[in-house]
């Protein structure tokens, strides 16, 4: 009877235990995994709401220390050569409203506002900048020519005006009672050639310059009237290093005899010779238009045929295409003022 009753209580010992401290088991009931899952959600849920108080209780200490530091000089800025430029610059003497100041910098594509910057400094800020530009230091290189020509059209037609008023520029010649060029003179006399070619061109080029400021107004302003400007600027600009050539005669031969050409069949209005003479100068007239005279290491039977008045000249650099360029643009001109009596002389 004893040893029954000491069994019995061993067993309810074991139980007991077995409640108190249960054994793990690979089976996990739904209820546990939901326990679970909504504890782990909770915990994360705190992180994050700490985390978030924390990151506002730092910028509003930020904010706090940067109410309370001293303000910054108005010749602030995050670029020494700008602290040295907004230095320099009277307080009063840039009052701009906050509007065009925005439009400004972010035309510069510059921020709008730094940390902690004032109205005050973001505009000695924005002049800082446009003295450093009007200096060179932060101009790009290498800007289209027909678009700066394009921007100072209007400034160009005023000085035009002020030629015109004027009279005319101390130098030139008018041409209008002379005789033609004469081609035999690339032979006989080429120095003769050199004052002749200049002061026709001049001439067509002037004409052309008058012709846009004869223009009305409302033709003017359009978009099509700035471009045809802005074409006649450009070409006036081109035209400059091959005025100082010839004023200088050091054209090459080939060069001279075709521009002779093509005055002589201007002044005649035989503009569709005076396009040939132009092809022939620009791309040449030989099987090889970029200029090739050696076609491989072996001398060739036809050598010699490919002379130099045959190289495209229009490619030598880019100084030649520009001035060669231009002269097709005063054919055009002058094609259009004086048209020729036969229709077939136009050029294509």
């Amino acid at each position: 009877m004893d040893g029954l009753l000491a069994e019995v209580a061993a067993k309810r010992k074991a139980i007991s235990d077995d409640q108190l401290n249960p054994k793990p088991s690979k089976y996990m009931r739904r209820g546990e995994l939901e326990r679970l899952r909504e504890e782990q959600e909770r915990k994360e849920k705190a992180e994050k709401e700490a985390e978030i108080t924390a990151e506002k209780q730092r910028k509003e200490e930020l904010v706090r220390k940067a109410k309370q530091a001293p303000s910054r000089p108005a010749s602030y800025s995050p670029h020494p050569e700008i602290r040295e430029g907004a230095s320099l610059i009277p307080e009063s003497s840039f009052n701009i409203s906050n509007e065009e100041t925005i439009r400004r910098l972010r035309s510069k594509g510059q921020p709008i506002r730094l940390f902690a910057e004032s109205d005050k400094d973001r505009r000695l800020r924005l002049r800082a900048l446009e003295l450093i530009e009007e200096k060179g230091h932060d101009k790009q290189a290498g800007q289209n020519d027909f678009k700066k020509a394009l921007e100072d059209v209007e400034s160009v037609e005023r000085e035009l005006k002020n030629k015109n008023s004027k009279g005319k520029k101390k130098g030139e010649v008018e041409l209008a009672g002379e005789g033609v060029l004469d081609l035999s003179l690339v032979k006989t006399d080429p120095d003769k050639l050199y004052p002749i070619i200049y002061y026709a061109l001049k001439r067509v080029l002037n004409e052309w310059g008058e012709a846009m400021d004869e223009r009305p107004e409302h033709v003017k302003r359009t978009t099509q009237g700035k471009l045809a400007a802005a074409t006649q600027v450009q070409s006036a600009e081109y035209l400059k290093p091959l005025f100082k050539t010839l004023r200088s005669r050091s054209l090459p031969p080939d060069m001279l005899a075709r521009m002779s050409e093509i005055v002589h069949y201007m002044q005649k209005r035989q503009y569709q010779k005076a396009n040939d003479s132009y092809l022939r100068l620009s791309i040449g007239n030989a099987p090889w238009p970029i200029g090739v005279t050696m076609v491989g290491i072996h001398e060739r039977s036809a050598r010699e045929k490919i002379s130099s008045d045959q190289v495209a000249h229009v490619l030598n650099d880019e100084v030649s295409r520009k001035y060669i360029q231009s002269l097709k643009r005063l054919l055009t001109f002058s094609q259009t003022k004086y048209p020729p009596e036969d229709v077939s002389q136009l050029m294509g």
